[in-house]
């Protein structure tokens, strides 16, 4: 089982061997997976065994809530606000000409890079990041798109087996590599497509959820009344939600959705049994995250896209043998931003100038140990969210503003902003605000989901 925990009395880093890394990229799955909570009965095993092997960061967010953003400046270092890169249909490359991405730099520093799958995002894929590259197989669709007319905001079962997906195609590119010897420490990524629309999976996964059982987001009535104009343009309620509501389109596509996942993790737990039965598992890290949230209704919202807790968290775990606390959890808030200090740490590389975010290498050993980093999150030119442990703070380009109490309010029902009683409260989120706001890199046409 792979599930078995390998210990050392003293970390690996410290009998000076250099760990290898796989590095997990997912899209668009939000916290609807076992470690964190986000819905009840989801079927998740292979993330659930490796939430027990590493450490789950409760309180995780993405840069962005958009997929090119997001990996765009959590392989860079550069948050969007710096780079300007705030959306799908910008490249990234041409404004951040002279940036070192993550495998760049590990393979500067002696080590052995290959990229599987959904690593950038699909428009913008880096052929300078990899020296070997798998791209992302076309998975089988069905001969005509069920639900809304176009192969994109869909979802339906396919008539095909786990073999024809893409994804498996890229897990078997990971476990090829895996298998071989290797010289020279690597770093390993391999991206999931699942769960990004349309949620088209085998059958089987979606018998896993019968309609019957399927549960809704909880939500109220009139929801963004409180909620400022800024706030309801991003969500534009008169858009999917609508569609959904009027098609009765709600529960198949949460039915959807919860079936993809399901598939992810059944390749996740390929992967990941490929590393354990390899020569690499005592002294491979593992990063598993998700490039961002994504709404389900909740806020009259689907998709990413917004700066509400269901669009920012993400799934974070992280694992470094002999070094992370097993069955570890904490709650202190992080960001993807992370990613790139805390790999160059634990693998014991020099510090990389000019990256933008904290090692969480002190929160592997102890994840309840004091933290004082609110997490940002930015979504369009002078739209950033805050995240401190107990408050999520919203401020658009126009000034106006959301604030919410987690403790109280964990769905975000009611927005304090204009209560002066939280004057204070407001302030000193606002100092967590980026500093500058780059103007908006050109667009194109293509990447814009």
């Amino acid at each position: 089982m792979w599930l078995a925990i390998w210990t050392l009395a003293q970390p690996v880093c410290a009998q000076n061997t250099k760990y290898n890394v796989l590095f997990i990229a997912v899209d668009d799955m939000n916290d609807w997976i076992g470690p964190f909570g986000g819905y009840p009965g989801i079927k998740t095993p292979n993330i659930d065994k490796l939430a027990k092997k590493g450490v789950v960061f409760k309180k995780a967010y993405c840069s962005a809530p958009a997929c090119n953003p997001s990996r765009a400046s959590l392989l860079t270092g550069v948050r969007p606000s710096s780079s300007g890169v705030y959306h799908n249909n910008q490249p990234w490359r041409p404004v951040l000409k002279d940036a070192v991405t993550i495998p760049q730099y590990f393979t500067a520093n002696g080590y052995e890079v290959k990229g599987a799958g959904k690593i950038f995002h699909n428009a913008f894929n880096d052929d300078a990041s990899w020296p070997s590259y798998f791209d992302i197989p076309k998975s089988p669709e069905p001969p005509k798109a069920p639900v809304n007319g176009f192969a994109h905001f869909d979802w339906s079962p396919v008539n095909v087996q786990d073999e024809d997906m893409g994804d498996y195609k890229v897990v078997n590119e990971g476990i090829g590599f895996l298998n071989d010897k290797h010289e020279k420490p690597f770093f390993l990524a391999v991206g999931f497509t699942r769960p990004h629309l349309p949620w088209y999976v085998p059958q089987k996964y979606f018998d896993q959820y019968p309609l019957s059982s399927i549960q809704l987001p909880k939500t109220i009535a009139n929801d963004l009344q409180d909620v400022p104009d800024a706030g309801v343009k991003i969500a534009k309620p008169k858009g999917d939600h609508r569609f959904i509501v009027e098609h009765k389109q709600w529960e198949k596509a949460v039915q959807g959705y919860l079936a993809s996942i399901t598939f992810a993790d059944g390749q996740i737990g390929r992967l990941l049994d490929a590393l354990e039965k390899s020569d690499y598992a005592k002294n491979t890290v593992i990063v598993f995250f998700g490039d961002h949230g994504w709404h389900l209704g909740e806020k009259e919202h689907w998709r990413k896209f917004a700066l509400w807790e269901e669009a920012s968290r993400v799934p974070f775990i992280v694992y470094a043998p002999g070094l992370s606390k097993a069955n570890g959890v904490s709650e202190r808030t992080v960001n993807l931003m992370d990613i790139y200090p805390t790999l160059t740490e634990l693998c014991k590389l020099p510090a990389k100038k000019g990256v933008e975010g904290n090692s969480i290498v002190p929160l592997l050993e102890n994840p309840a140990l004091a933290w004082n980093h609110p997490s940002v999150t930015t979504h369009g030119l002078g739209n950033h969210a805050v995240r401190s442990e107990k408050y999520r703070y919203i401020r658009y380009q126009d000034g106006s503003e959301e604030l919410y109490d987690h403790d109280t309010d964990p769905q975000e029902w009611k927005n304090l902003a204009t209560d002066a009683k939280y004057a204070s409260v407001k302030a000193e989120l606002a100092k967590s605000l980026p500093k500058t706001d780059a103007n908006d890199a050109p667009t194109v046409k293509e990447g814009k989901e």
